[in-house]
């Protein structure tokens, strides 16, 4: 009995002491399908070959424990991005699909609502569509997360005491906020928001005004193609200024395309990302230093792609060859179905010479491409295609090769297109960053913040 009740005054003690120290910020960020191999690899992406040692990285310095990320029962034990945003933002496990309501549909609420009611300001910084499943299950409720225009239009219909969730959203979404039925960007300007659509204009915010900021018409250009090849970090950085107040903020920031990288089997898309990412840490870690009253957390939903370091039984990872790209394997797939491959040009694509062999898979990649959709279309036209399996696009086509290419200069290997159920590692630092230490589920990360929000 004298042990039971003992254990009860610690939990109660360390519940007292959370409330009492809590952060006034909490700035939570997922990496949308970062599992460890990601962190990992960054890791020998940055090193410096020059030197002995492999440097630490801003991951390797805030590593403080695990988490599981399994979805409710009916859906098994590999989550998608809906169900793993709605476990991180309520607490709460869901089916696949579901965006902030439980596996019978009711809504559930959010830490960024329930910060928004302790009088918090509130803000989402991702490089999805800003109604994409992470967001969305940080602002919206909704059976399926592809109701897009329905989630979009609940950022503005579903407000929380008359005030609407969310003082800022940067990332992407124009064609679900400008529709033909609905001009919800029109909208939001209406009610007092100062609407951007350039990264220029994230220098020059308007302090006490709510802020919209969309930049492009779904998700944001990948990394490697975009004008700013930081942009989450860009962003994060003008969201922080934005949101400072006298009672505090939180502030969802979504690395969205890690985990697009994952799906697209892309190494050197996914390690752009993840350098997207770095780079915001490092600001967030001088942010936290001059702002200890802010909290950190950073975690994925899910692992993506079944990533390795490593393939083909040979012990080598080289991925010196991914710090020359100047765009992503979709731009190069793109300009290459445009011209005739020749070295020359490949080079000025790749920004490193091919070798023979990889020059000629390109090129017959491509021609083998442009023969069945030669050949579909005289079958369409003769009216005998009606059996005949539509064609994969020579574009397509083209950026499995360039992938596949940079896949064996690196010796990278993936398993699935897909989500793995893997557990996924949590990194924090801040104020009460030990609260996340150790192995914990998806659901305790919401917890623990709820609690440092004030909520029993």
């Amino acid at each position: 009995m004298k042990r039971v009740l003992s254990t009860l005054f610690l939990c109660i003690s360390s519940v007292s002491y959370a409330k009492t120290t809590a952060p006034e910020n909490v700035i939570m960020i997922v990496a949308d399908g970062m599992g460890p191999a990601y962190t990992s690899a960054y890791r020998y992406f940055h090193d410096d070959p020059d030197t002995r040692a492999v440097e630490q990285t801003v991951f390797d310095r805030h590593l403080v424990g695990m988490s599981s990320t399994y979805p409710a029962r009916v859906s098994g034990y590999v989550t998608d991005s809906a169900a793993g945003a709605t476990a991180l933002a309520t607490g709460t496990k869901t089916y696949n699909g579901a965006i902030g309501v439980d596996v019978d549909k009711k809504p559930l609420e959010s830490v960024l609502v329930w910060a928004k009611k302790q009088g918090k300001k509130t803000g989402v910084v991702v490089t999805s569509r800003i109604n994409h499943a992470t967001p969305a299950s940080y602002l919206s409720h909704n059976e399926s997360r592809r109701n897009y225009d329905e989630i979009a239009d609940s950022y503005v219909d579903n407000k929380v005491n008359g005030q609407f969730k969310a003082d800022l959203m940067l990332g992407g979404g124009w064609k679900h906020f400008i529709r033909d039925d609905r001009h919800l960007v029109n909208e939001f300007k209406q009610a007092g928001f100062h609407y951007l659509d350039s990264y220029d204009q994230l220098s020059d915010l308007p302090k006490n005004q709510p802020v919209l900021g969309l930049f492009a018409n779904g998700g944001l250009p990948w990394a490697l193609d975009d004008s700013n090849k930081h942009r989450l970090s860009a962003m994060a950085k003008a969201a922080t200024g934005q949101l400072e107040n006298k009672n505090g903020y939180f502030m969802l920031i979504e690395a969205s395309q890690v985990d697009w990288g994952g799906h697209s089997n892309d190494i050197a898309a996914a390690m752009a990302e993840m350098d997207d990412l770095a780079k915001t840490l490092e600001f967030l870690e001088s942010y936290v230093a001059k702002n200890p009253n802010t909290l950190v957390v950073l975690t994925a939903d899910h692992s993506t792609g079944g990533f390795t370091i490593g393939a083909n039984g040979e012990y080598a990872w080289r991925p010196d060859v991914l710090h020359t790209m100047i765009m992503s394997p979709e731009t190069i797939a793109e300009k290459l179905s445009e011209k005739d491959i020749n070295k020359a040009f490949a080079k000025k694509l790749f920004n490193f010479a091919l070798t023979d062999v990889e020059l000629a898979q390109l090129q017959r990649d491509k021609a083998n491409a442009e023969a069945e959709v030669k050949s579909y279309e005289a079958a369409k036209a003769a009216g005998k295609a009606e059996d005949l399996s539509k064609p994969k696009e020579v574009v397509w086509v083209l950026a499995t090769s360039v992938k596949h290419l940079l896949d064996k200069r690196t010796n990278t290997g993936w398993t699935s297109d897909g989500h793995t159920g893997i557990d996924v590692p949590v990194y924090a630092f801040g104020q009460q960053s030990e609260l996340f230490n150790g192995l914990q589920d998806n659901t305790d990360i919401a917890k623990k913040i709820f609690t440092l929000l004030g909520k029993n």
